[in-house]
């Protein structure tokens, strides 16, 4: 009687013996552990190129439709009427509505940046048109810097030629890197869409970026926004505005005034470098 029960204690499911395997297999959930370990490894690698497929299906966008070609001061002319009738019905939308396309054009580069602030302020007045324009270049030019630091900064940074423009801009952003962008901004012959791609090379953090953009960019957005707003004297008397009119000394200069007081701080950070090991060699 004793035997048959220790016989049936011994079978028992529960106490029953295993031998012990030299190649044991790892339980599943193992393998659950490294496969969700490795997705979001895998996604944020995916996620690197979404810029480039962004830019590219909107320059594919842009050109095939022809948006480009709007930008110009005979459209503008010719869509006049529509366009103010448009600001007069709905003035909150258009108002959004143009940050939006002027935060697309920066975004993909498209030509025109002066047009584009002419319109606004030819729309929507100096001011109002300013303010409009500085936030959809504020927003585009983010979108830049985004970009910059995603897989496609990568194989544009593999491929600038070394000593090149934009390694310089990377030199010059990196040593002082609010000054810098600032002076670039202010100064209208460097092209914009250049400091946005250069400024995202080095490690900055965005609240710089995006100070010494809008402050950059201010003077020129305003002086441009003013001419727009008198566009309907100029079509109304058949004469062309004046483009050029950041080549006259009345505003030229002041904008050189503008980029030397920017670049104070770095004369004085100079200053001090140098300085600097003479003080540490003193006895």
């Amino acid at each position: 009687m004793a035997g048959a029960l220790l016989l049936r204690f011994a079978q028992s499911p529960e106490h029953a013996y295993s031998a012990p395997m030299n190649h044991p297999i790892p339980p599943e959930a193992d393998y659950d552990d490294v496969a969700t370990e490795a997705a979001p490894q895998l996604w944020r690698r995916w996620l690197k190129f979404l810029p480039i497929l962004v830019i590219a299906m909107g320059l594919v966008l842009i050109v095939s439709t022809g948006l480009y070609r709007y930008l110009s001061i005979e459209m503008l002319e010719a869509k006049r009427q529509d366009l103010q009738a448009a600001v007069v019905a709905h003035p909150a939308r258009s108002v959004l509505i143009y940050m939006v396309a002027y935060m697309v054009m920066v975004a993909f580069s498209v030509p025109g940046a002066m047009i584009m602030t002419m319109a606004g302020g030819f729309l929507f007045g100096p001011w109002l048109g300013s303010a409009s324009a500085v936030a959809g270049m504020t927003a585009g030019a983010l979108i830049m810097f985004w970009v910059a630091r995603s897989a496609l900064g990568e194989i544009i940074r593999k491929r600038a030629k070394t000593g090149g423009l934009i390694e310089k801009i990377q030199l010059g952003v990196k040593a002082n890197a609010f000054t810098y962008l600032l002076v670039l901004r202010l100064i209208p012959a460097v092209p914009f869409w250049l400091c946005n791609i250069a400024a995202g090379f080095v490690p900055m953090p965005v609240r710089t970026y995006l100070a010494a953009t809008v402050l950059g960019i201010i003077p020129s957005t305003v002086i441009y926004s003013s001419i727009g707003s008198g566009l309907g004297h100029v079509f109304d008397k058949g004469e062309k505005p004046n483009l050029g009119l950041l080549t006259d000394p009345q505003v030229f200069v002041p904008l050189i005034g503008l980029c030397l007081l920017s670049v104070i701080p770095l004369v004085l950070h100079a200053l001090k470098a140098r300085r600097r090991p003479a003080v540490i060699e003193a006895p």
